[in-house]
């Protein structure tokens, strides 16, 4: 089975998995008009507020959901189906929506994580990985999100590379001081930043995919000199905060959720990329839950006015490491977990 056929084997495999779910149709008012929207059993009930807040633009954190369920509104991991809904399967919502003015992610407070003490290896707890590789509600997600992706191809693609998946905040650059003004870009790139991507490039296409929004991300790439530069590198496509979305699962016995970036969405929209040939950078190893073998993690990049920062080697090693690996027909035969151990053994620069 070639490429194309394996992808179009996992989509319809996902496609199968969305016709069998449930799905309800709810009604709700709010300020005088009355709204309809789809749920599916396998949908949480914080996918229930995010639908909301697409149709009336509240906010998670103020909708007041009344008249929904018997009794108090559960947690938003809560599933759907497990929900005990009213019959009538009406309710009212009351809560202010936000402006819809455009500000800076420093401005908003959603900035990606910094601190990253709630990460989680998915490499040494494959069982949680599979249950959300398998879960209908995750596969759903990534096709959702491969039907709304319009992706703005900035290179072309070129022949036979394999794909770097690269992310940005904190992973290339001190995130905190672009965003607040307080360095110029070129100081808060980690030291060696295009140095690596010219390395790498000859045998790698670049995406790069941020958790922030495209508006912020599309400036910071520029000012950086990644995009509009003349370099020895191209970005082929850069992928933003919308195609990432929200999985549910337990840590300490405890109710979790955090953001995944599901490789199979590019996957989807371009069959020449797939586990064999791609490879997935961040400082954040939950990142990587929906492709734990495909995921390499870095060590984040932070307060890049000092001496250590100016010290950094990290791309530089990286960059050894990936022009080693290049020539390997199948990344799945690898485990980047202990790529530096893996760049201590190389012959010298």
């Amino acid at each position: 089975m070639d490429v194309a056929e394996t992808s179009q084997t996992i989509v319809e495999e996902s496609n199968a998995a969305i016709i069998q779910e449930r799905w309800t149709e709810l009604q709700f008012t709010w300020g005088g008009k009355t709204y309809k929207l789809d749920v599916a059993d396998s949908d949480r009930l914080f996918d229930l507020k995010t639908a909301i807040y697409n149709l009336t633009k509240v906010p998670n954190e103020r909708q007041k959901i009344l008249g929904f369920v018997k009794g108090k509104l559960p947690p938003d991991q809560s599933r759907i189906s497990e929900l005990p809904i009213v019959p009538t399967k009406k309710f009212t919502l009351i809560g202010t929506p936000e402006g819809d003015e455009i500000k800076d992610p420093a401005q908003l407070g959603s900035l990606p994580d910094v601190v990253n003490d709630l990460d989680v290896d998915f490499t040494e707890n494959m069982v949680a990985s599979n249950r959300y590789q398998h879960d209908a509600r995750n596969i759903r997600k990534v096709q959702e999100a491969t039907k709304n992706l319009q992706v703005n191809i900035i290179h072309p693609l070129r022949e036979g590379k394999k794909l770097l998946v690269l992310d940005i905040d904190y992973t290339i650059l001190d995130t905190k001081p672009l965003t607040s003004g307080s360095l110029p870009p070129a100081e808060c790139a980690r030291p060696g930043l295009h140095e690596f991507l010219e390395a790498i490039y000859p045998y790698y296409d670049i995406c790069i995919w941020s958790q922030t929004s495209w508006i912020w991300l599309e400036t910071k790439l520029v000012e950086l000199g990644m995009v509009g530069a003349h370099r020895n590198y191209e970005i082929s496509f850069v992928l933003d905060k919308t195609c990432m979305f929200t999985v549910f699962t337990e840590r300490d016995n405890k109710p979790w959720t955090h953001s995944v970036k599901a490789l199979q969405i590019i996957w989807n929209h371009f069959p020449q990329f797939n586990a064999r040939n791609t490879i997935h950078v961040d400082d954040l190893s939950r990142n990587f839950a929906l492709n734990p073998k495909e995921g390499l993690k870095i060590s984040a990049f932070k307060n890049a006015h000092t001496p250590e920062a100016w010290a950094d080697r990290e791309l530089q090693k990286l960059s050894r490491y990936m022009v080693h690996i290049a020539g390997v027909n199948d990344f799945t035969m690898l485990s980047h977990k202990n790529w530096k151990n893996v760049v201590k053994h190389l012959p010298g620069p």
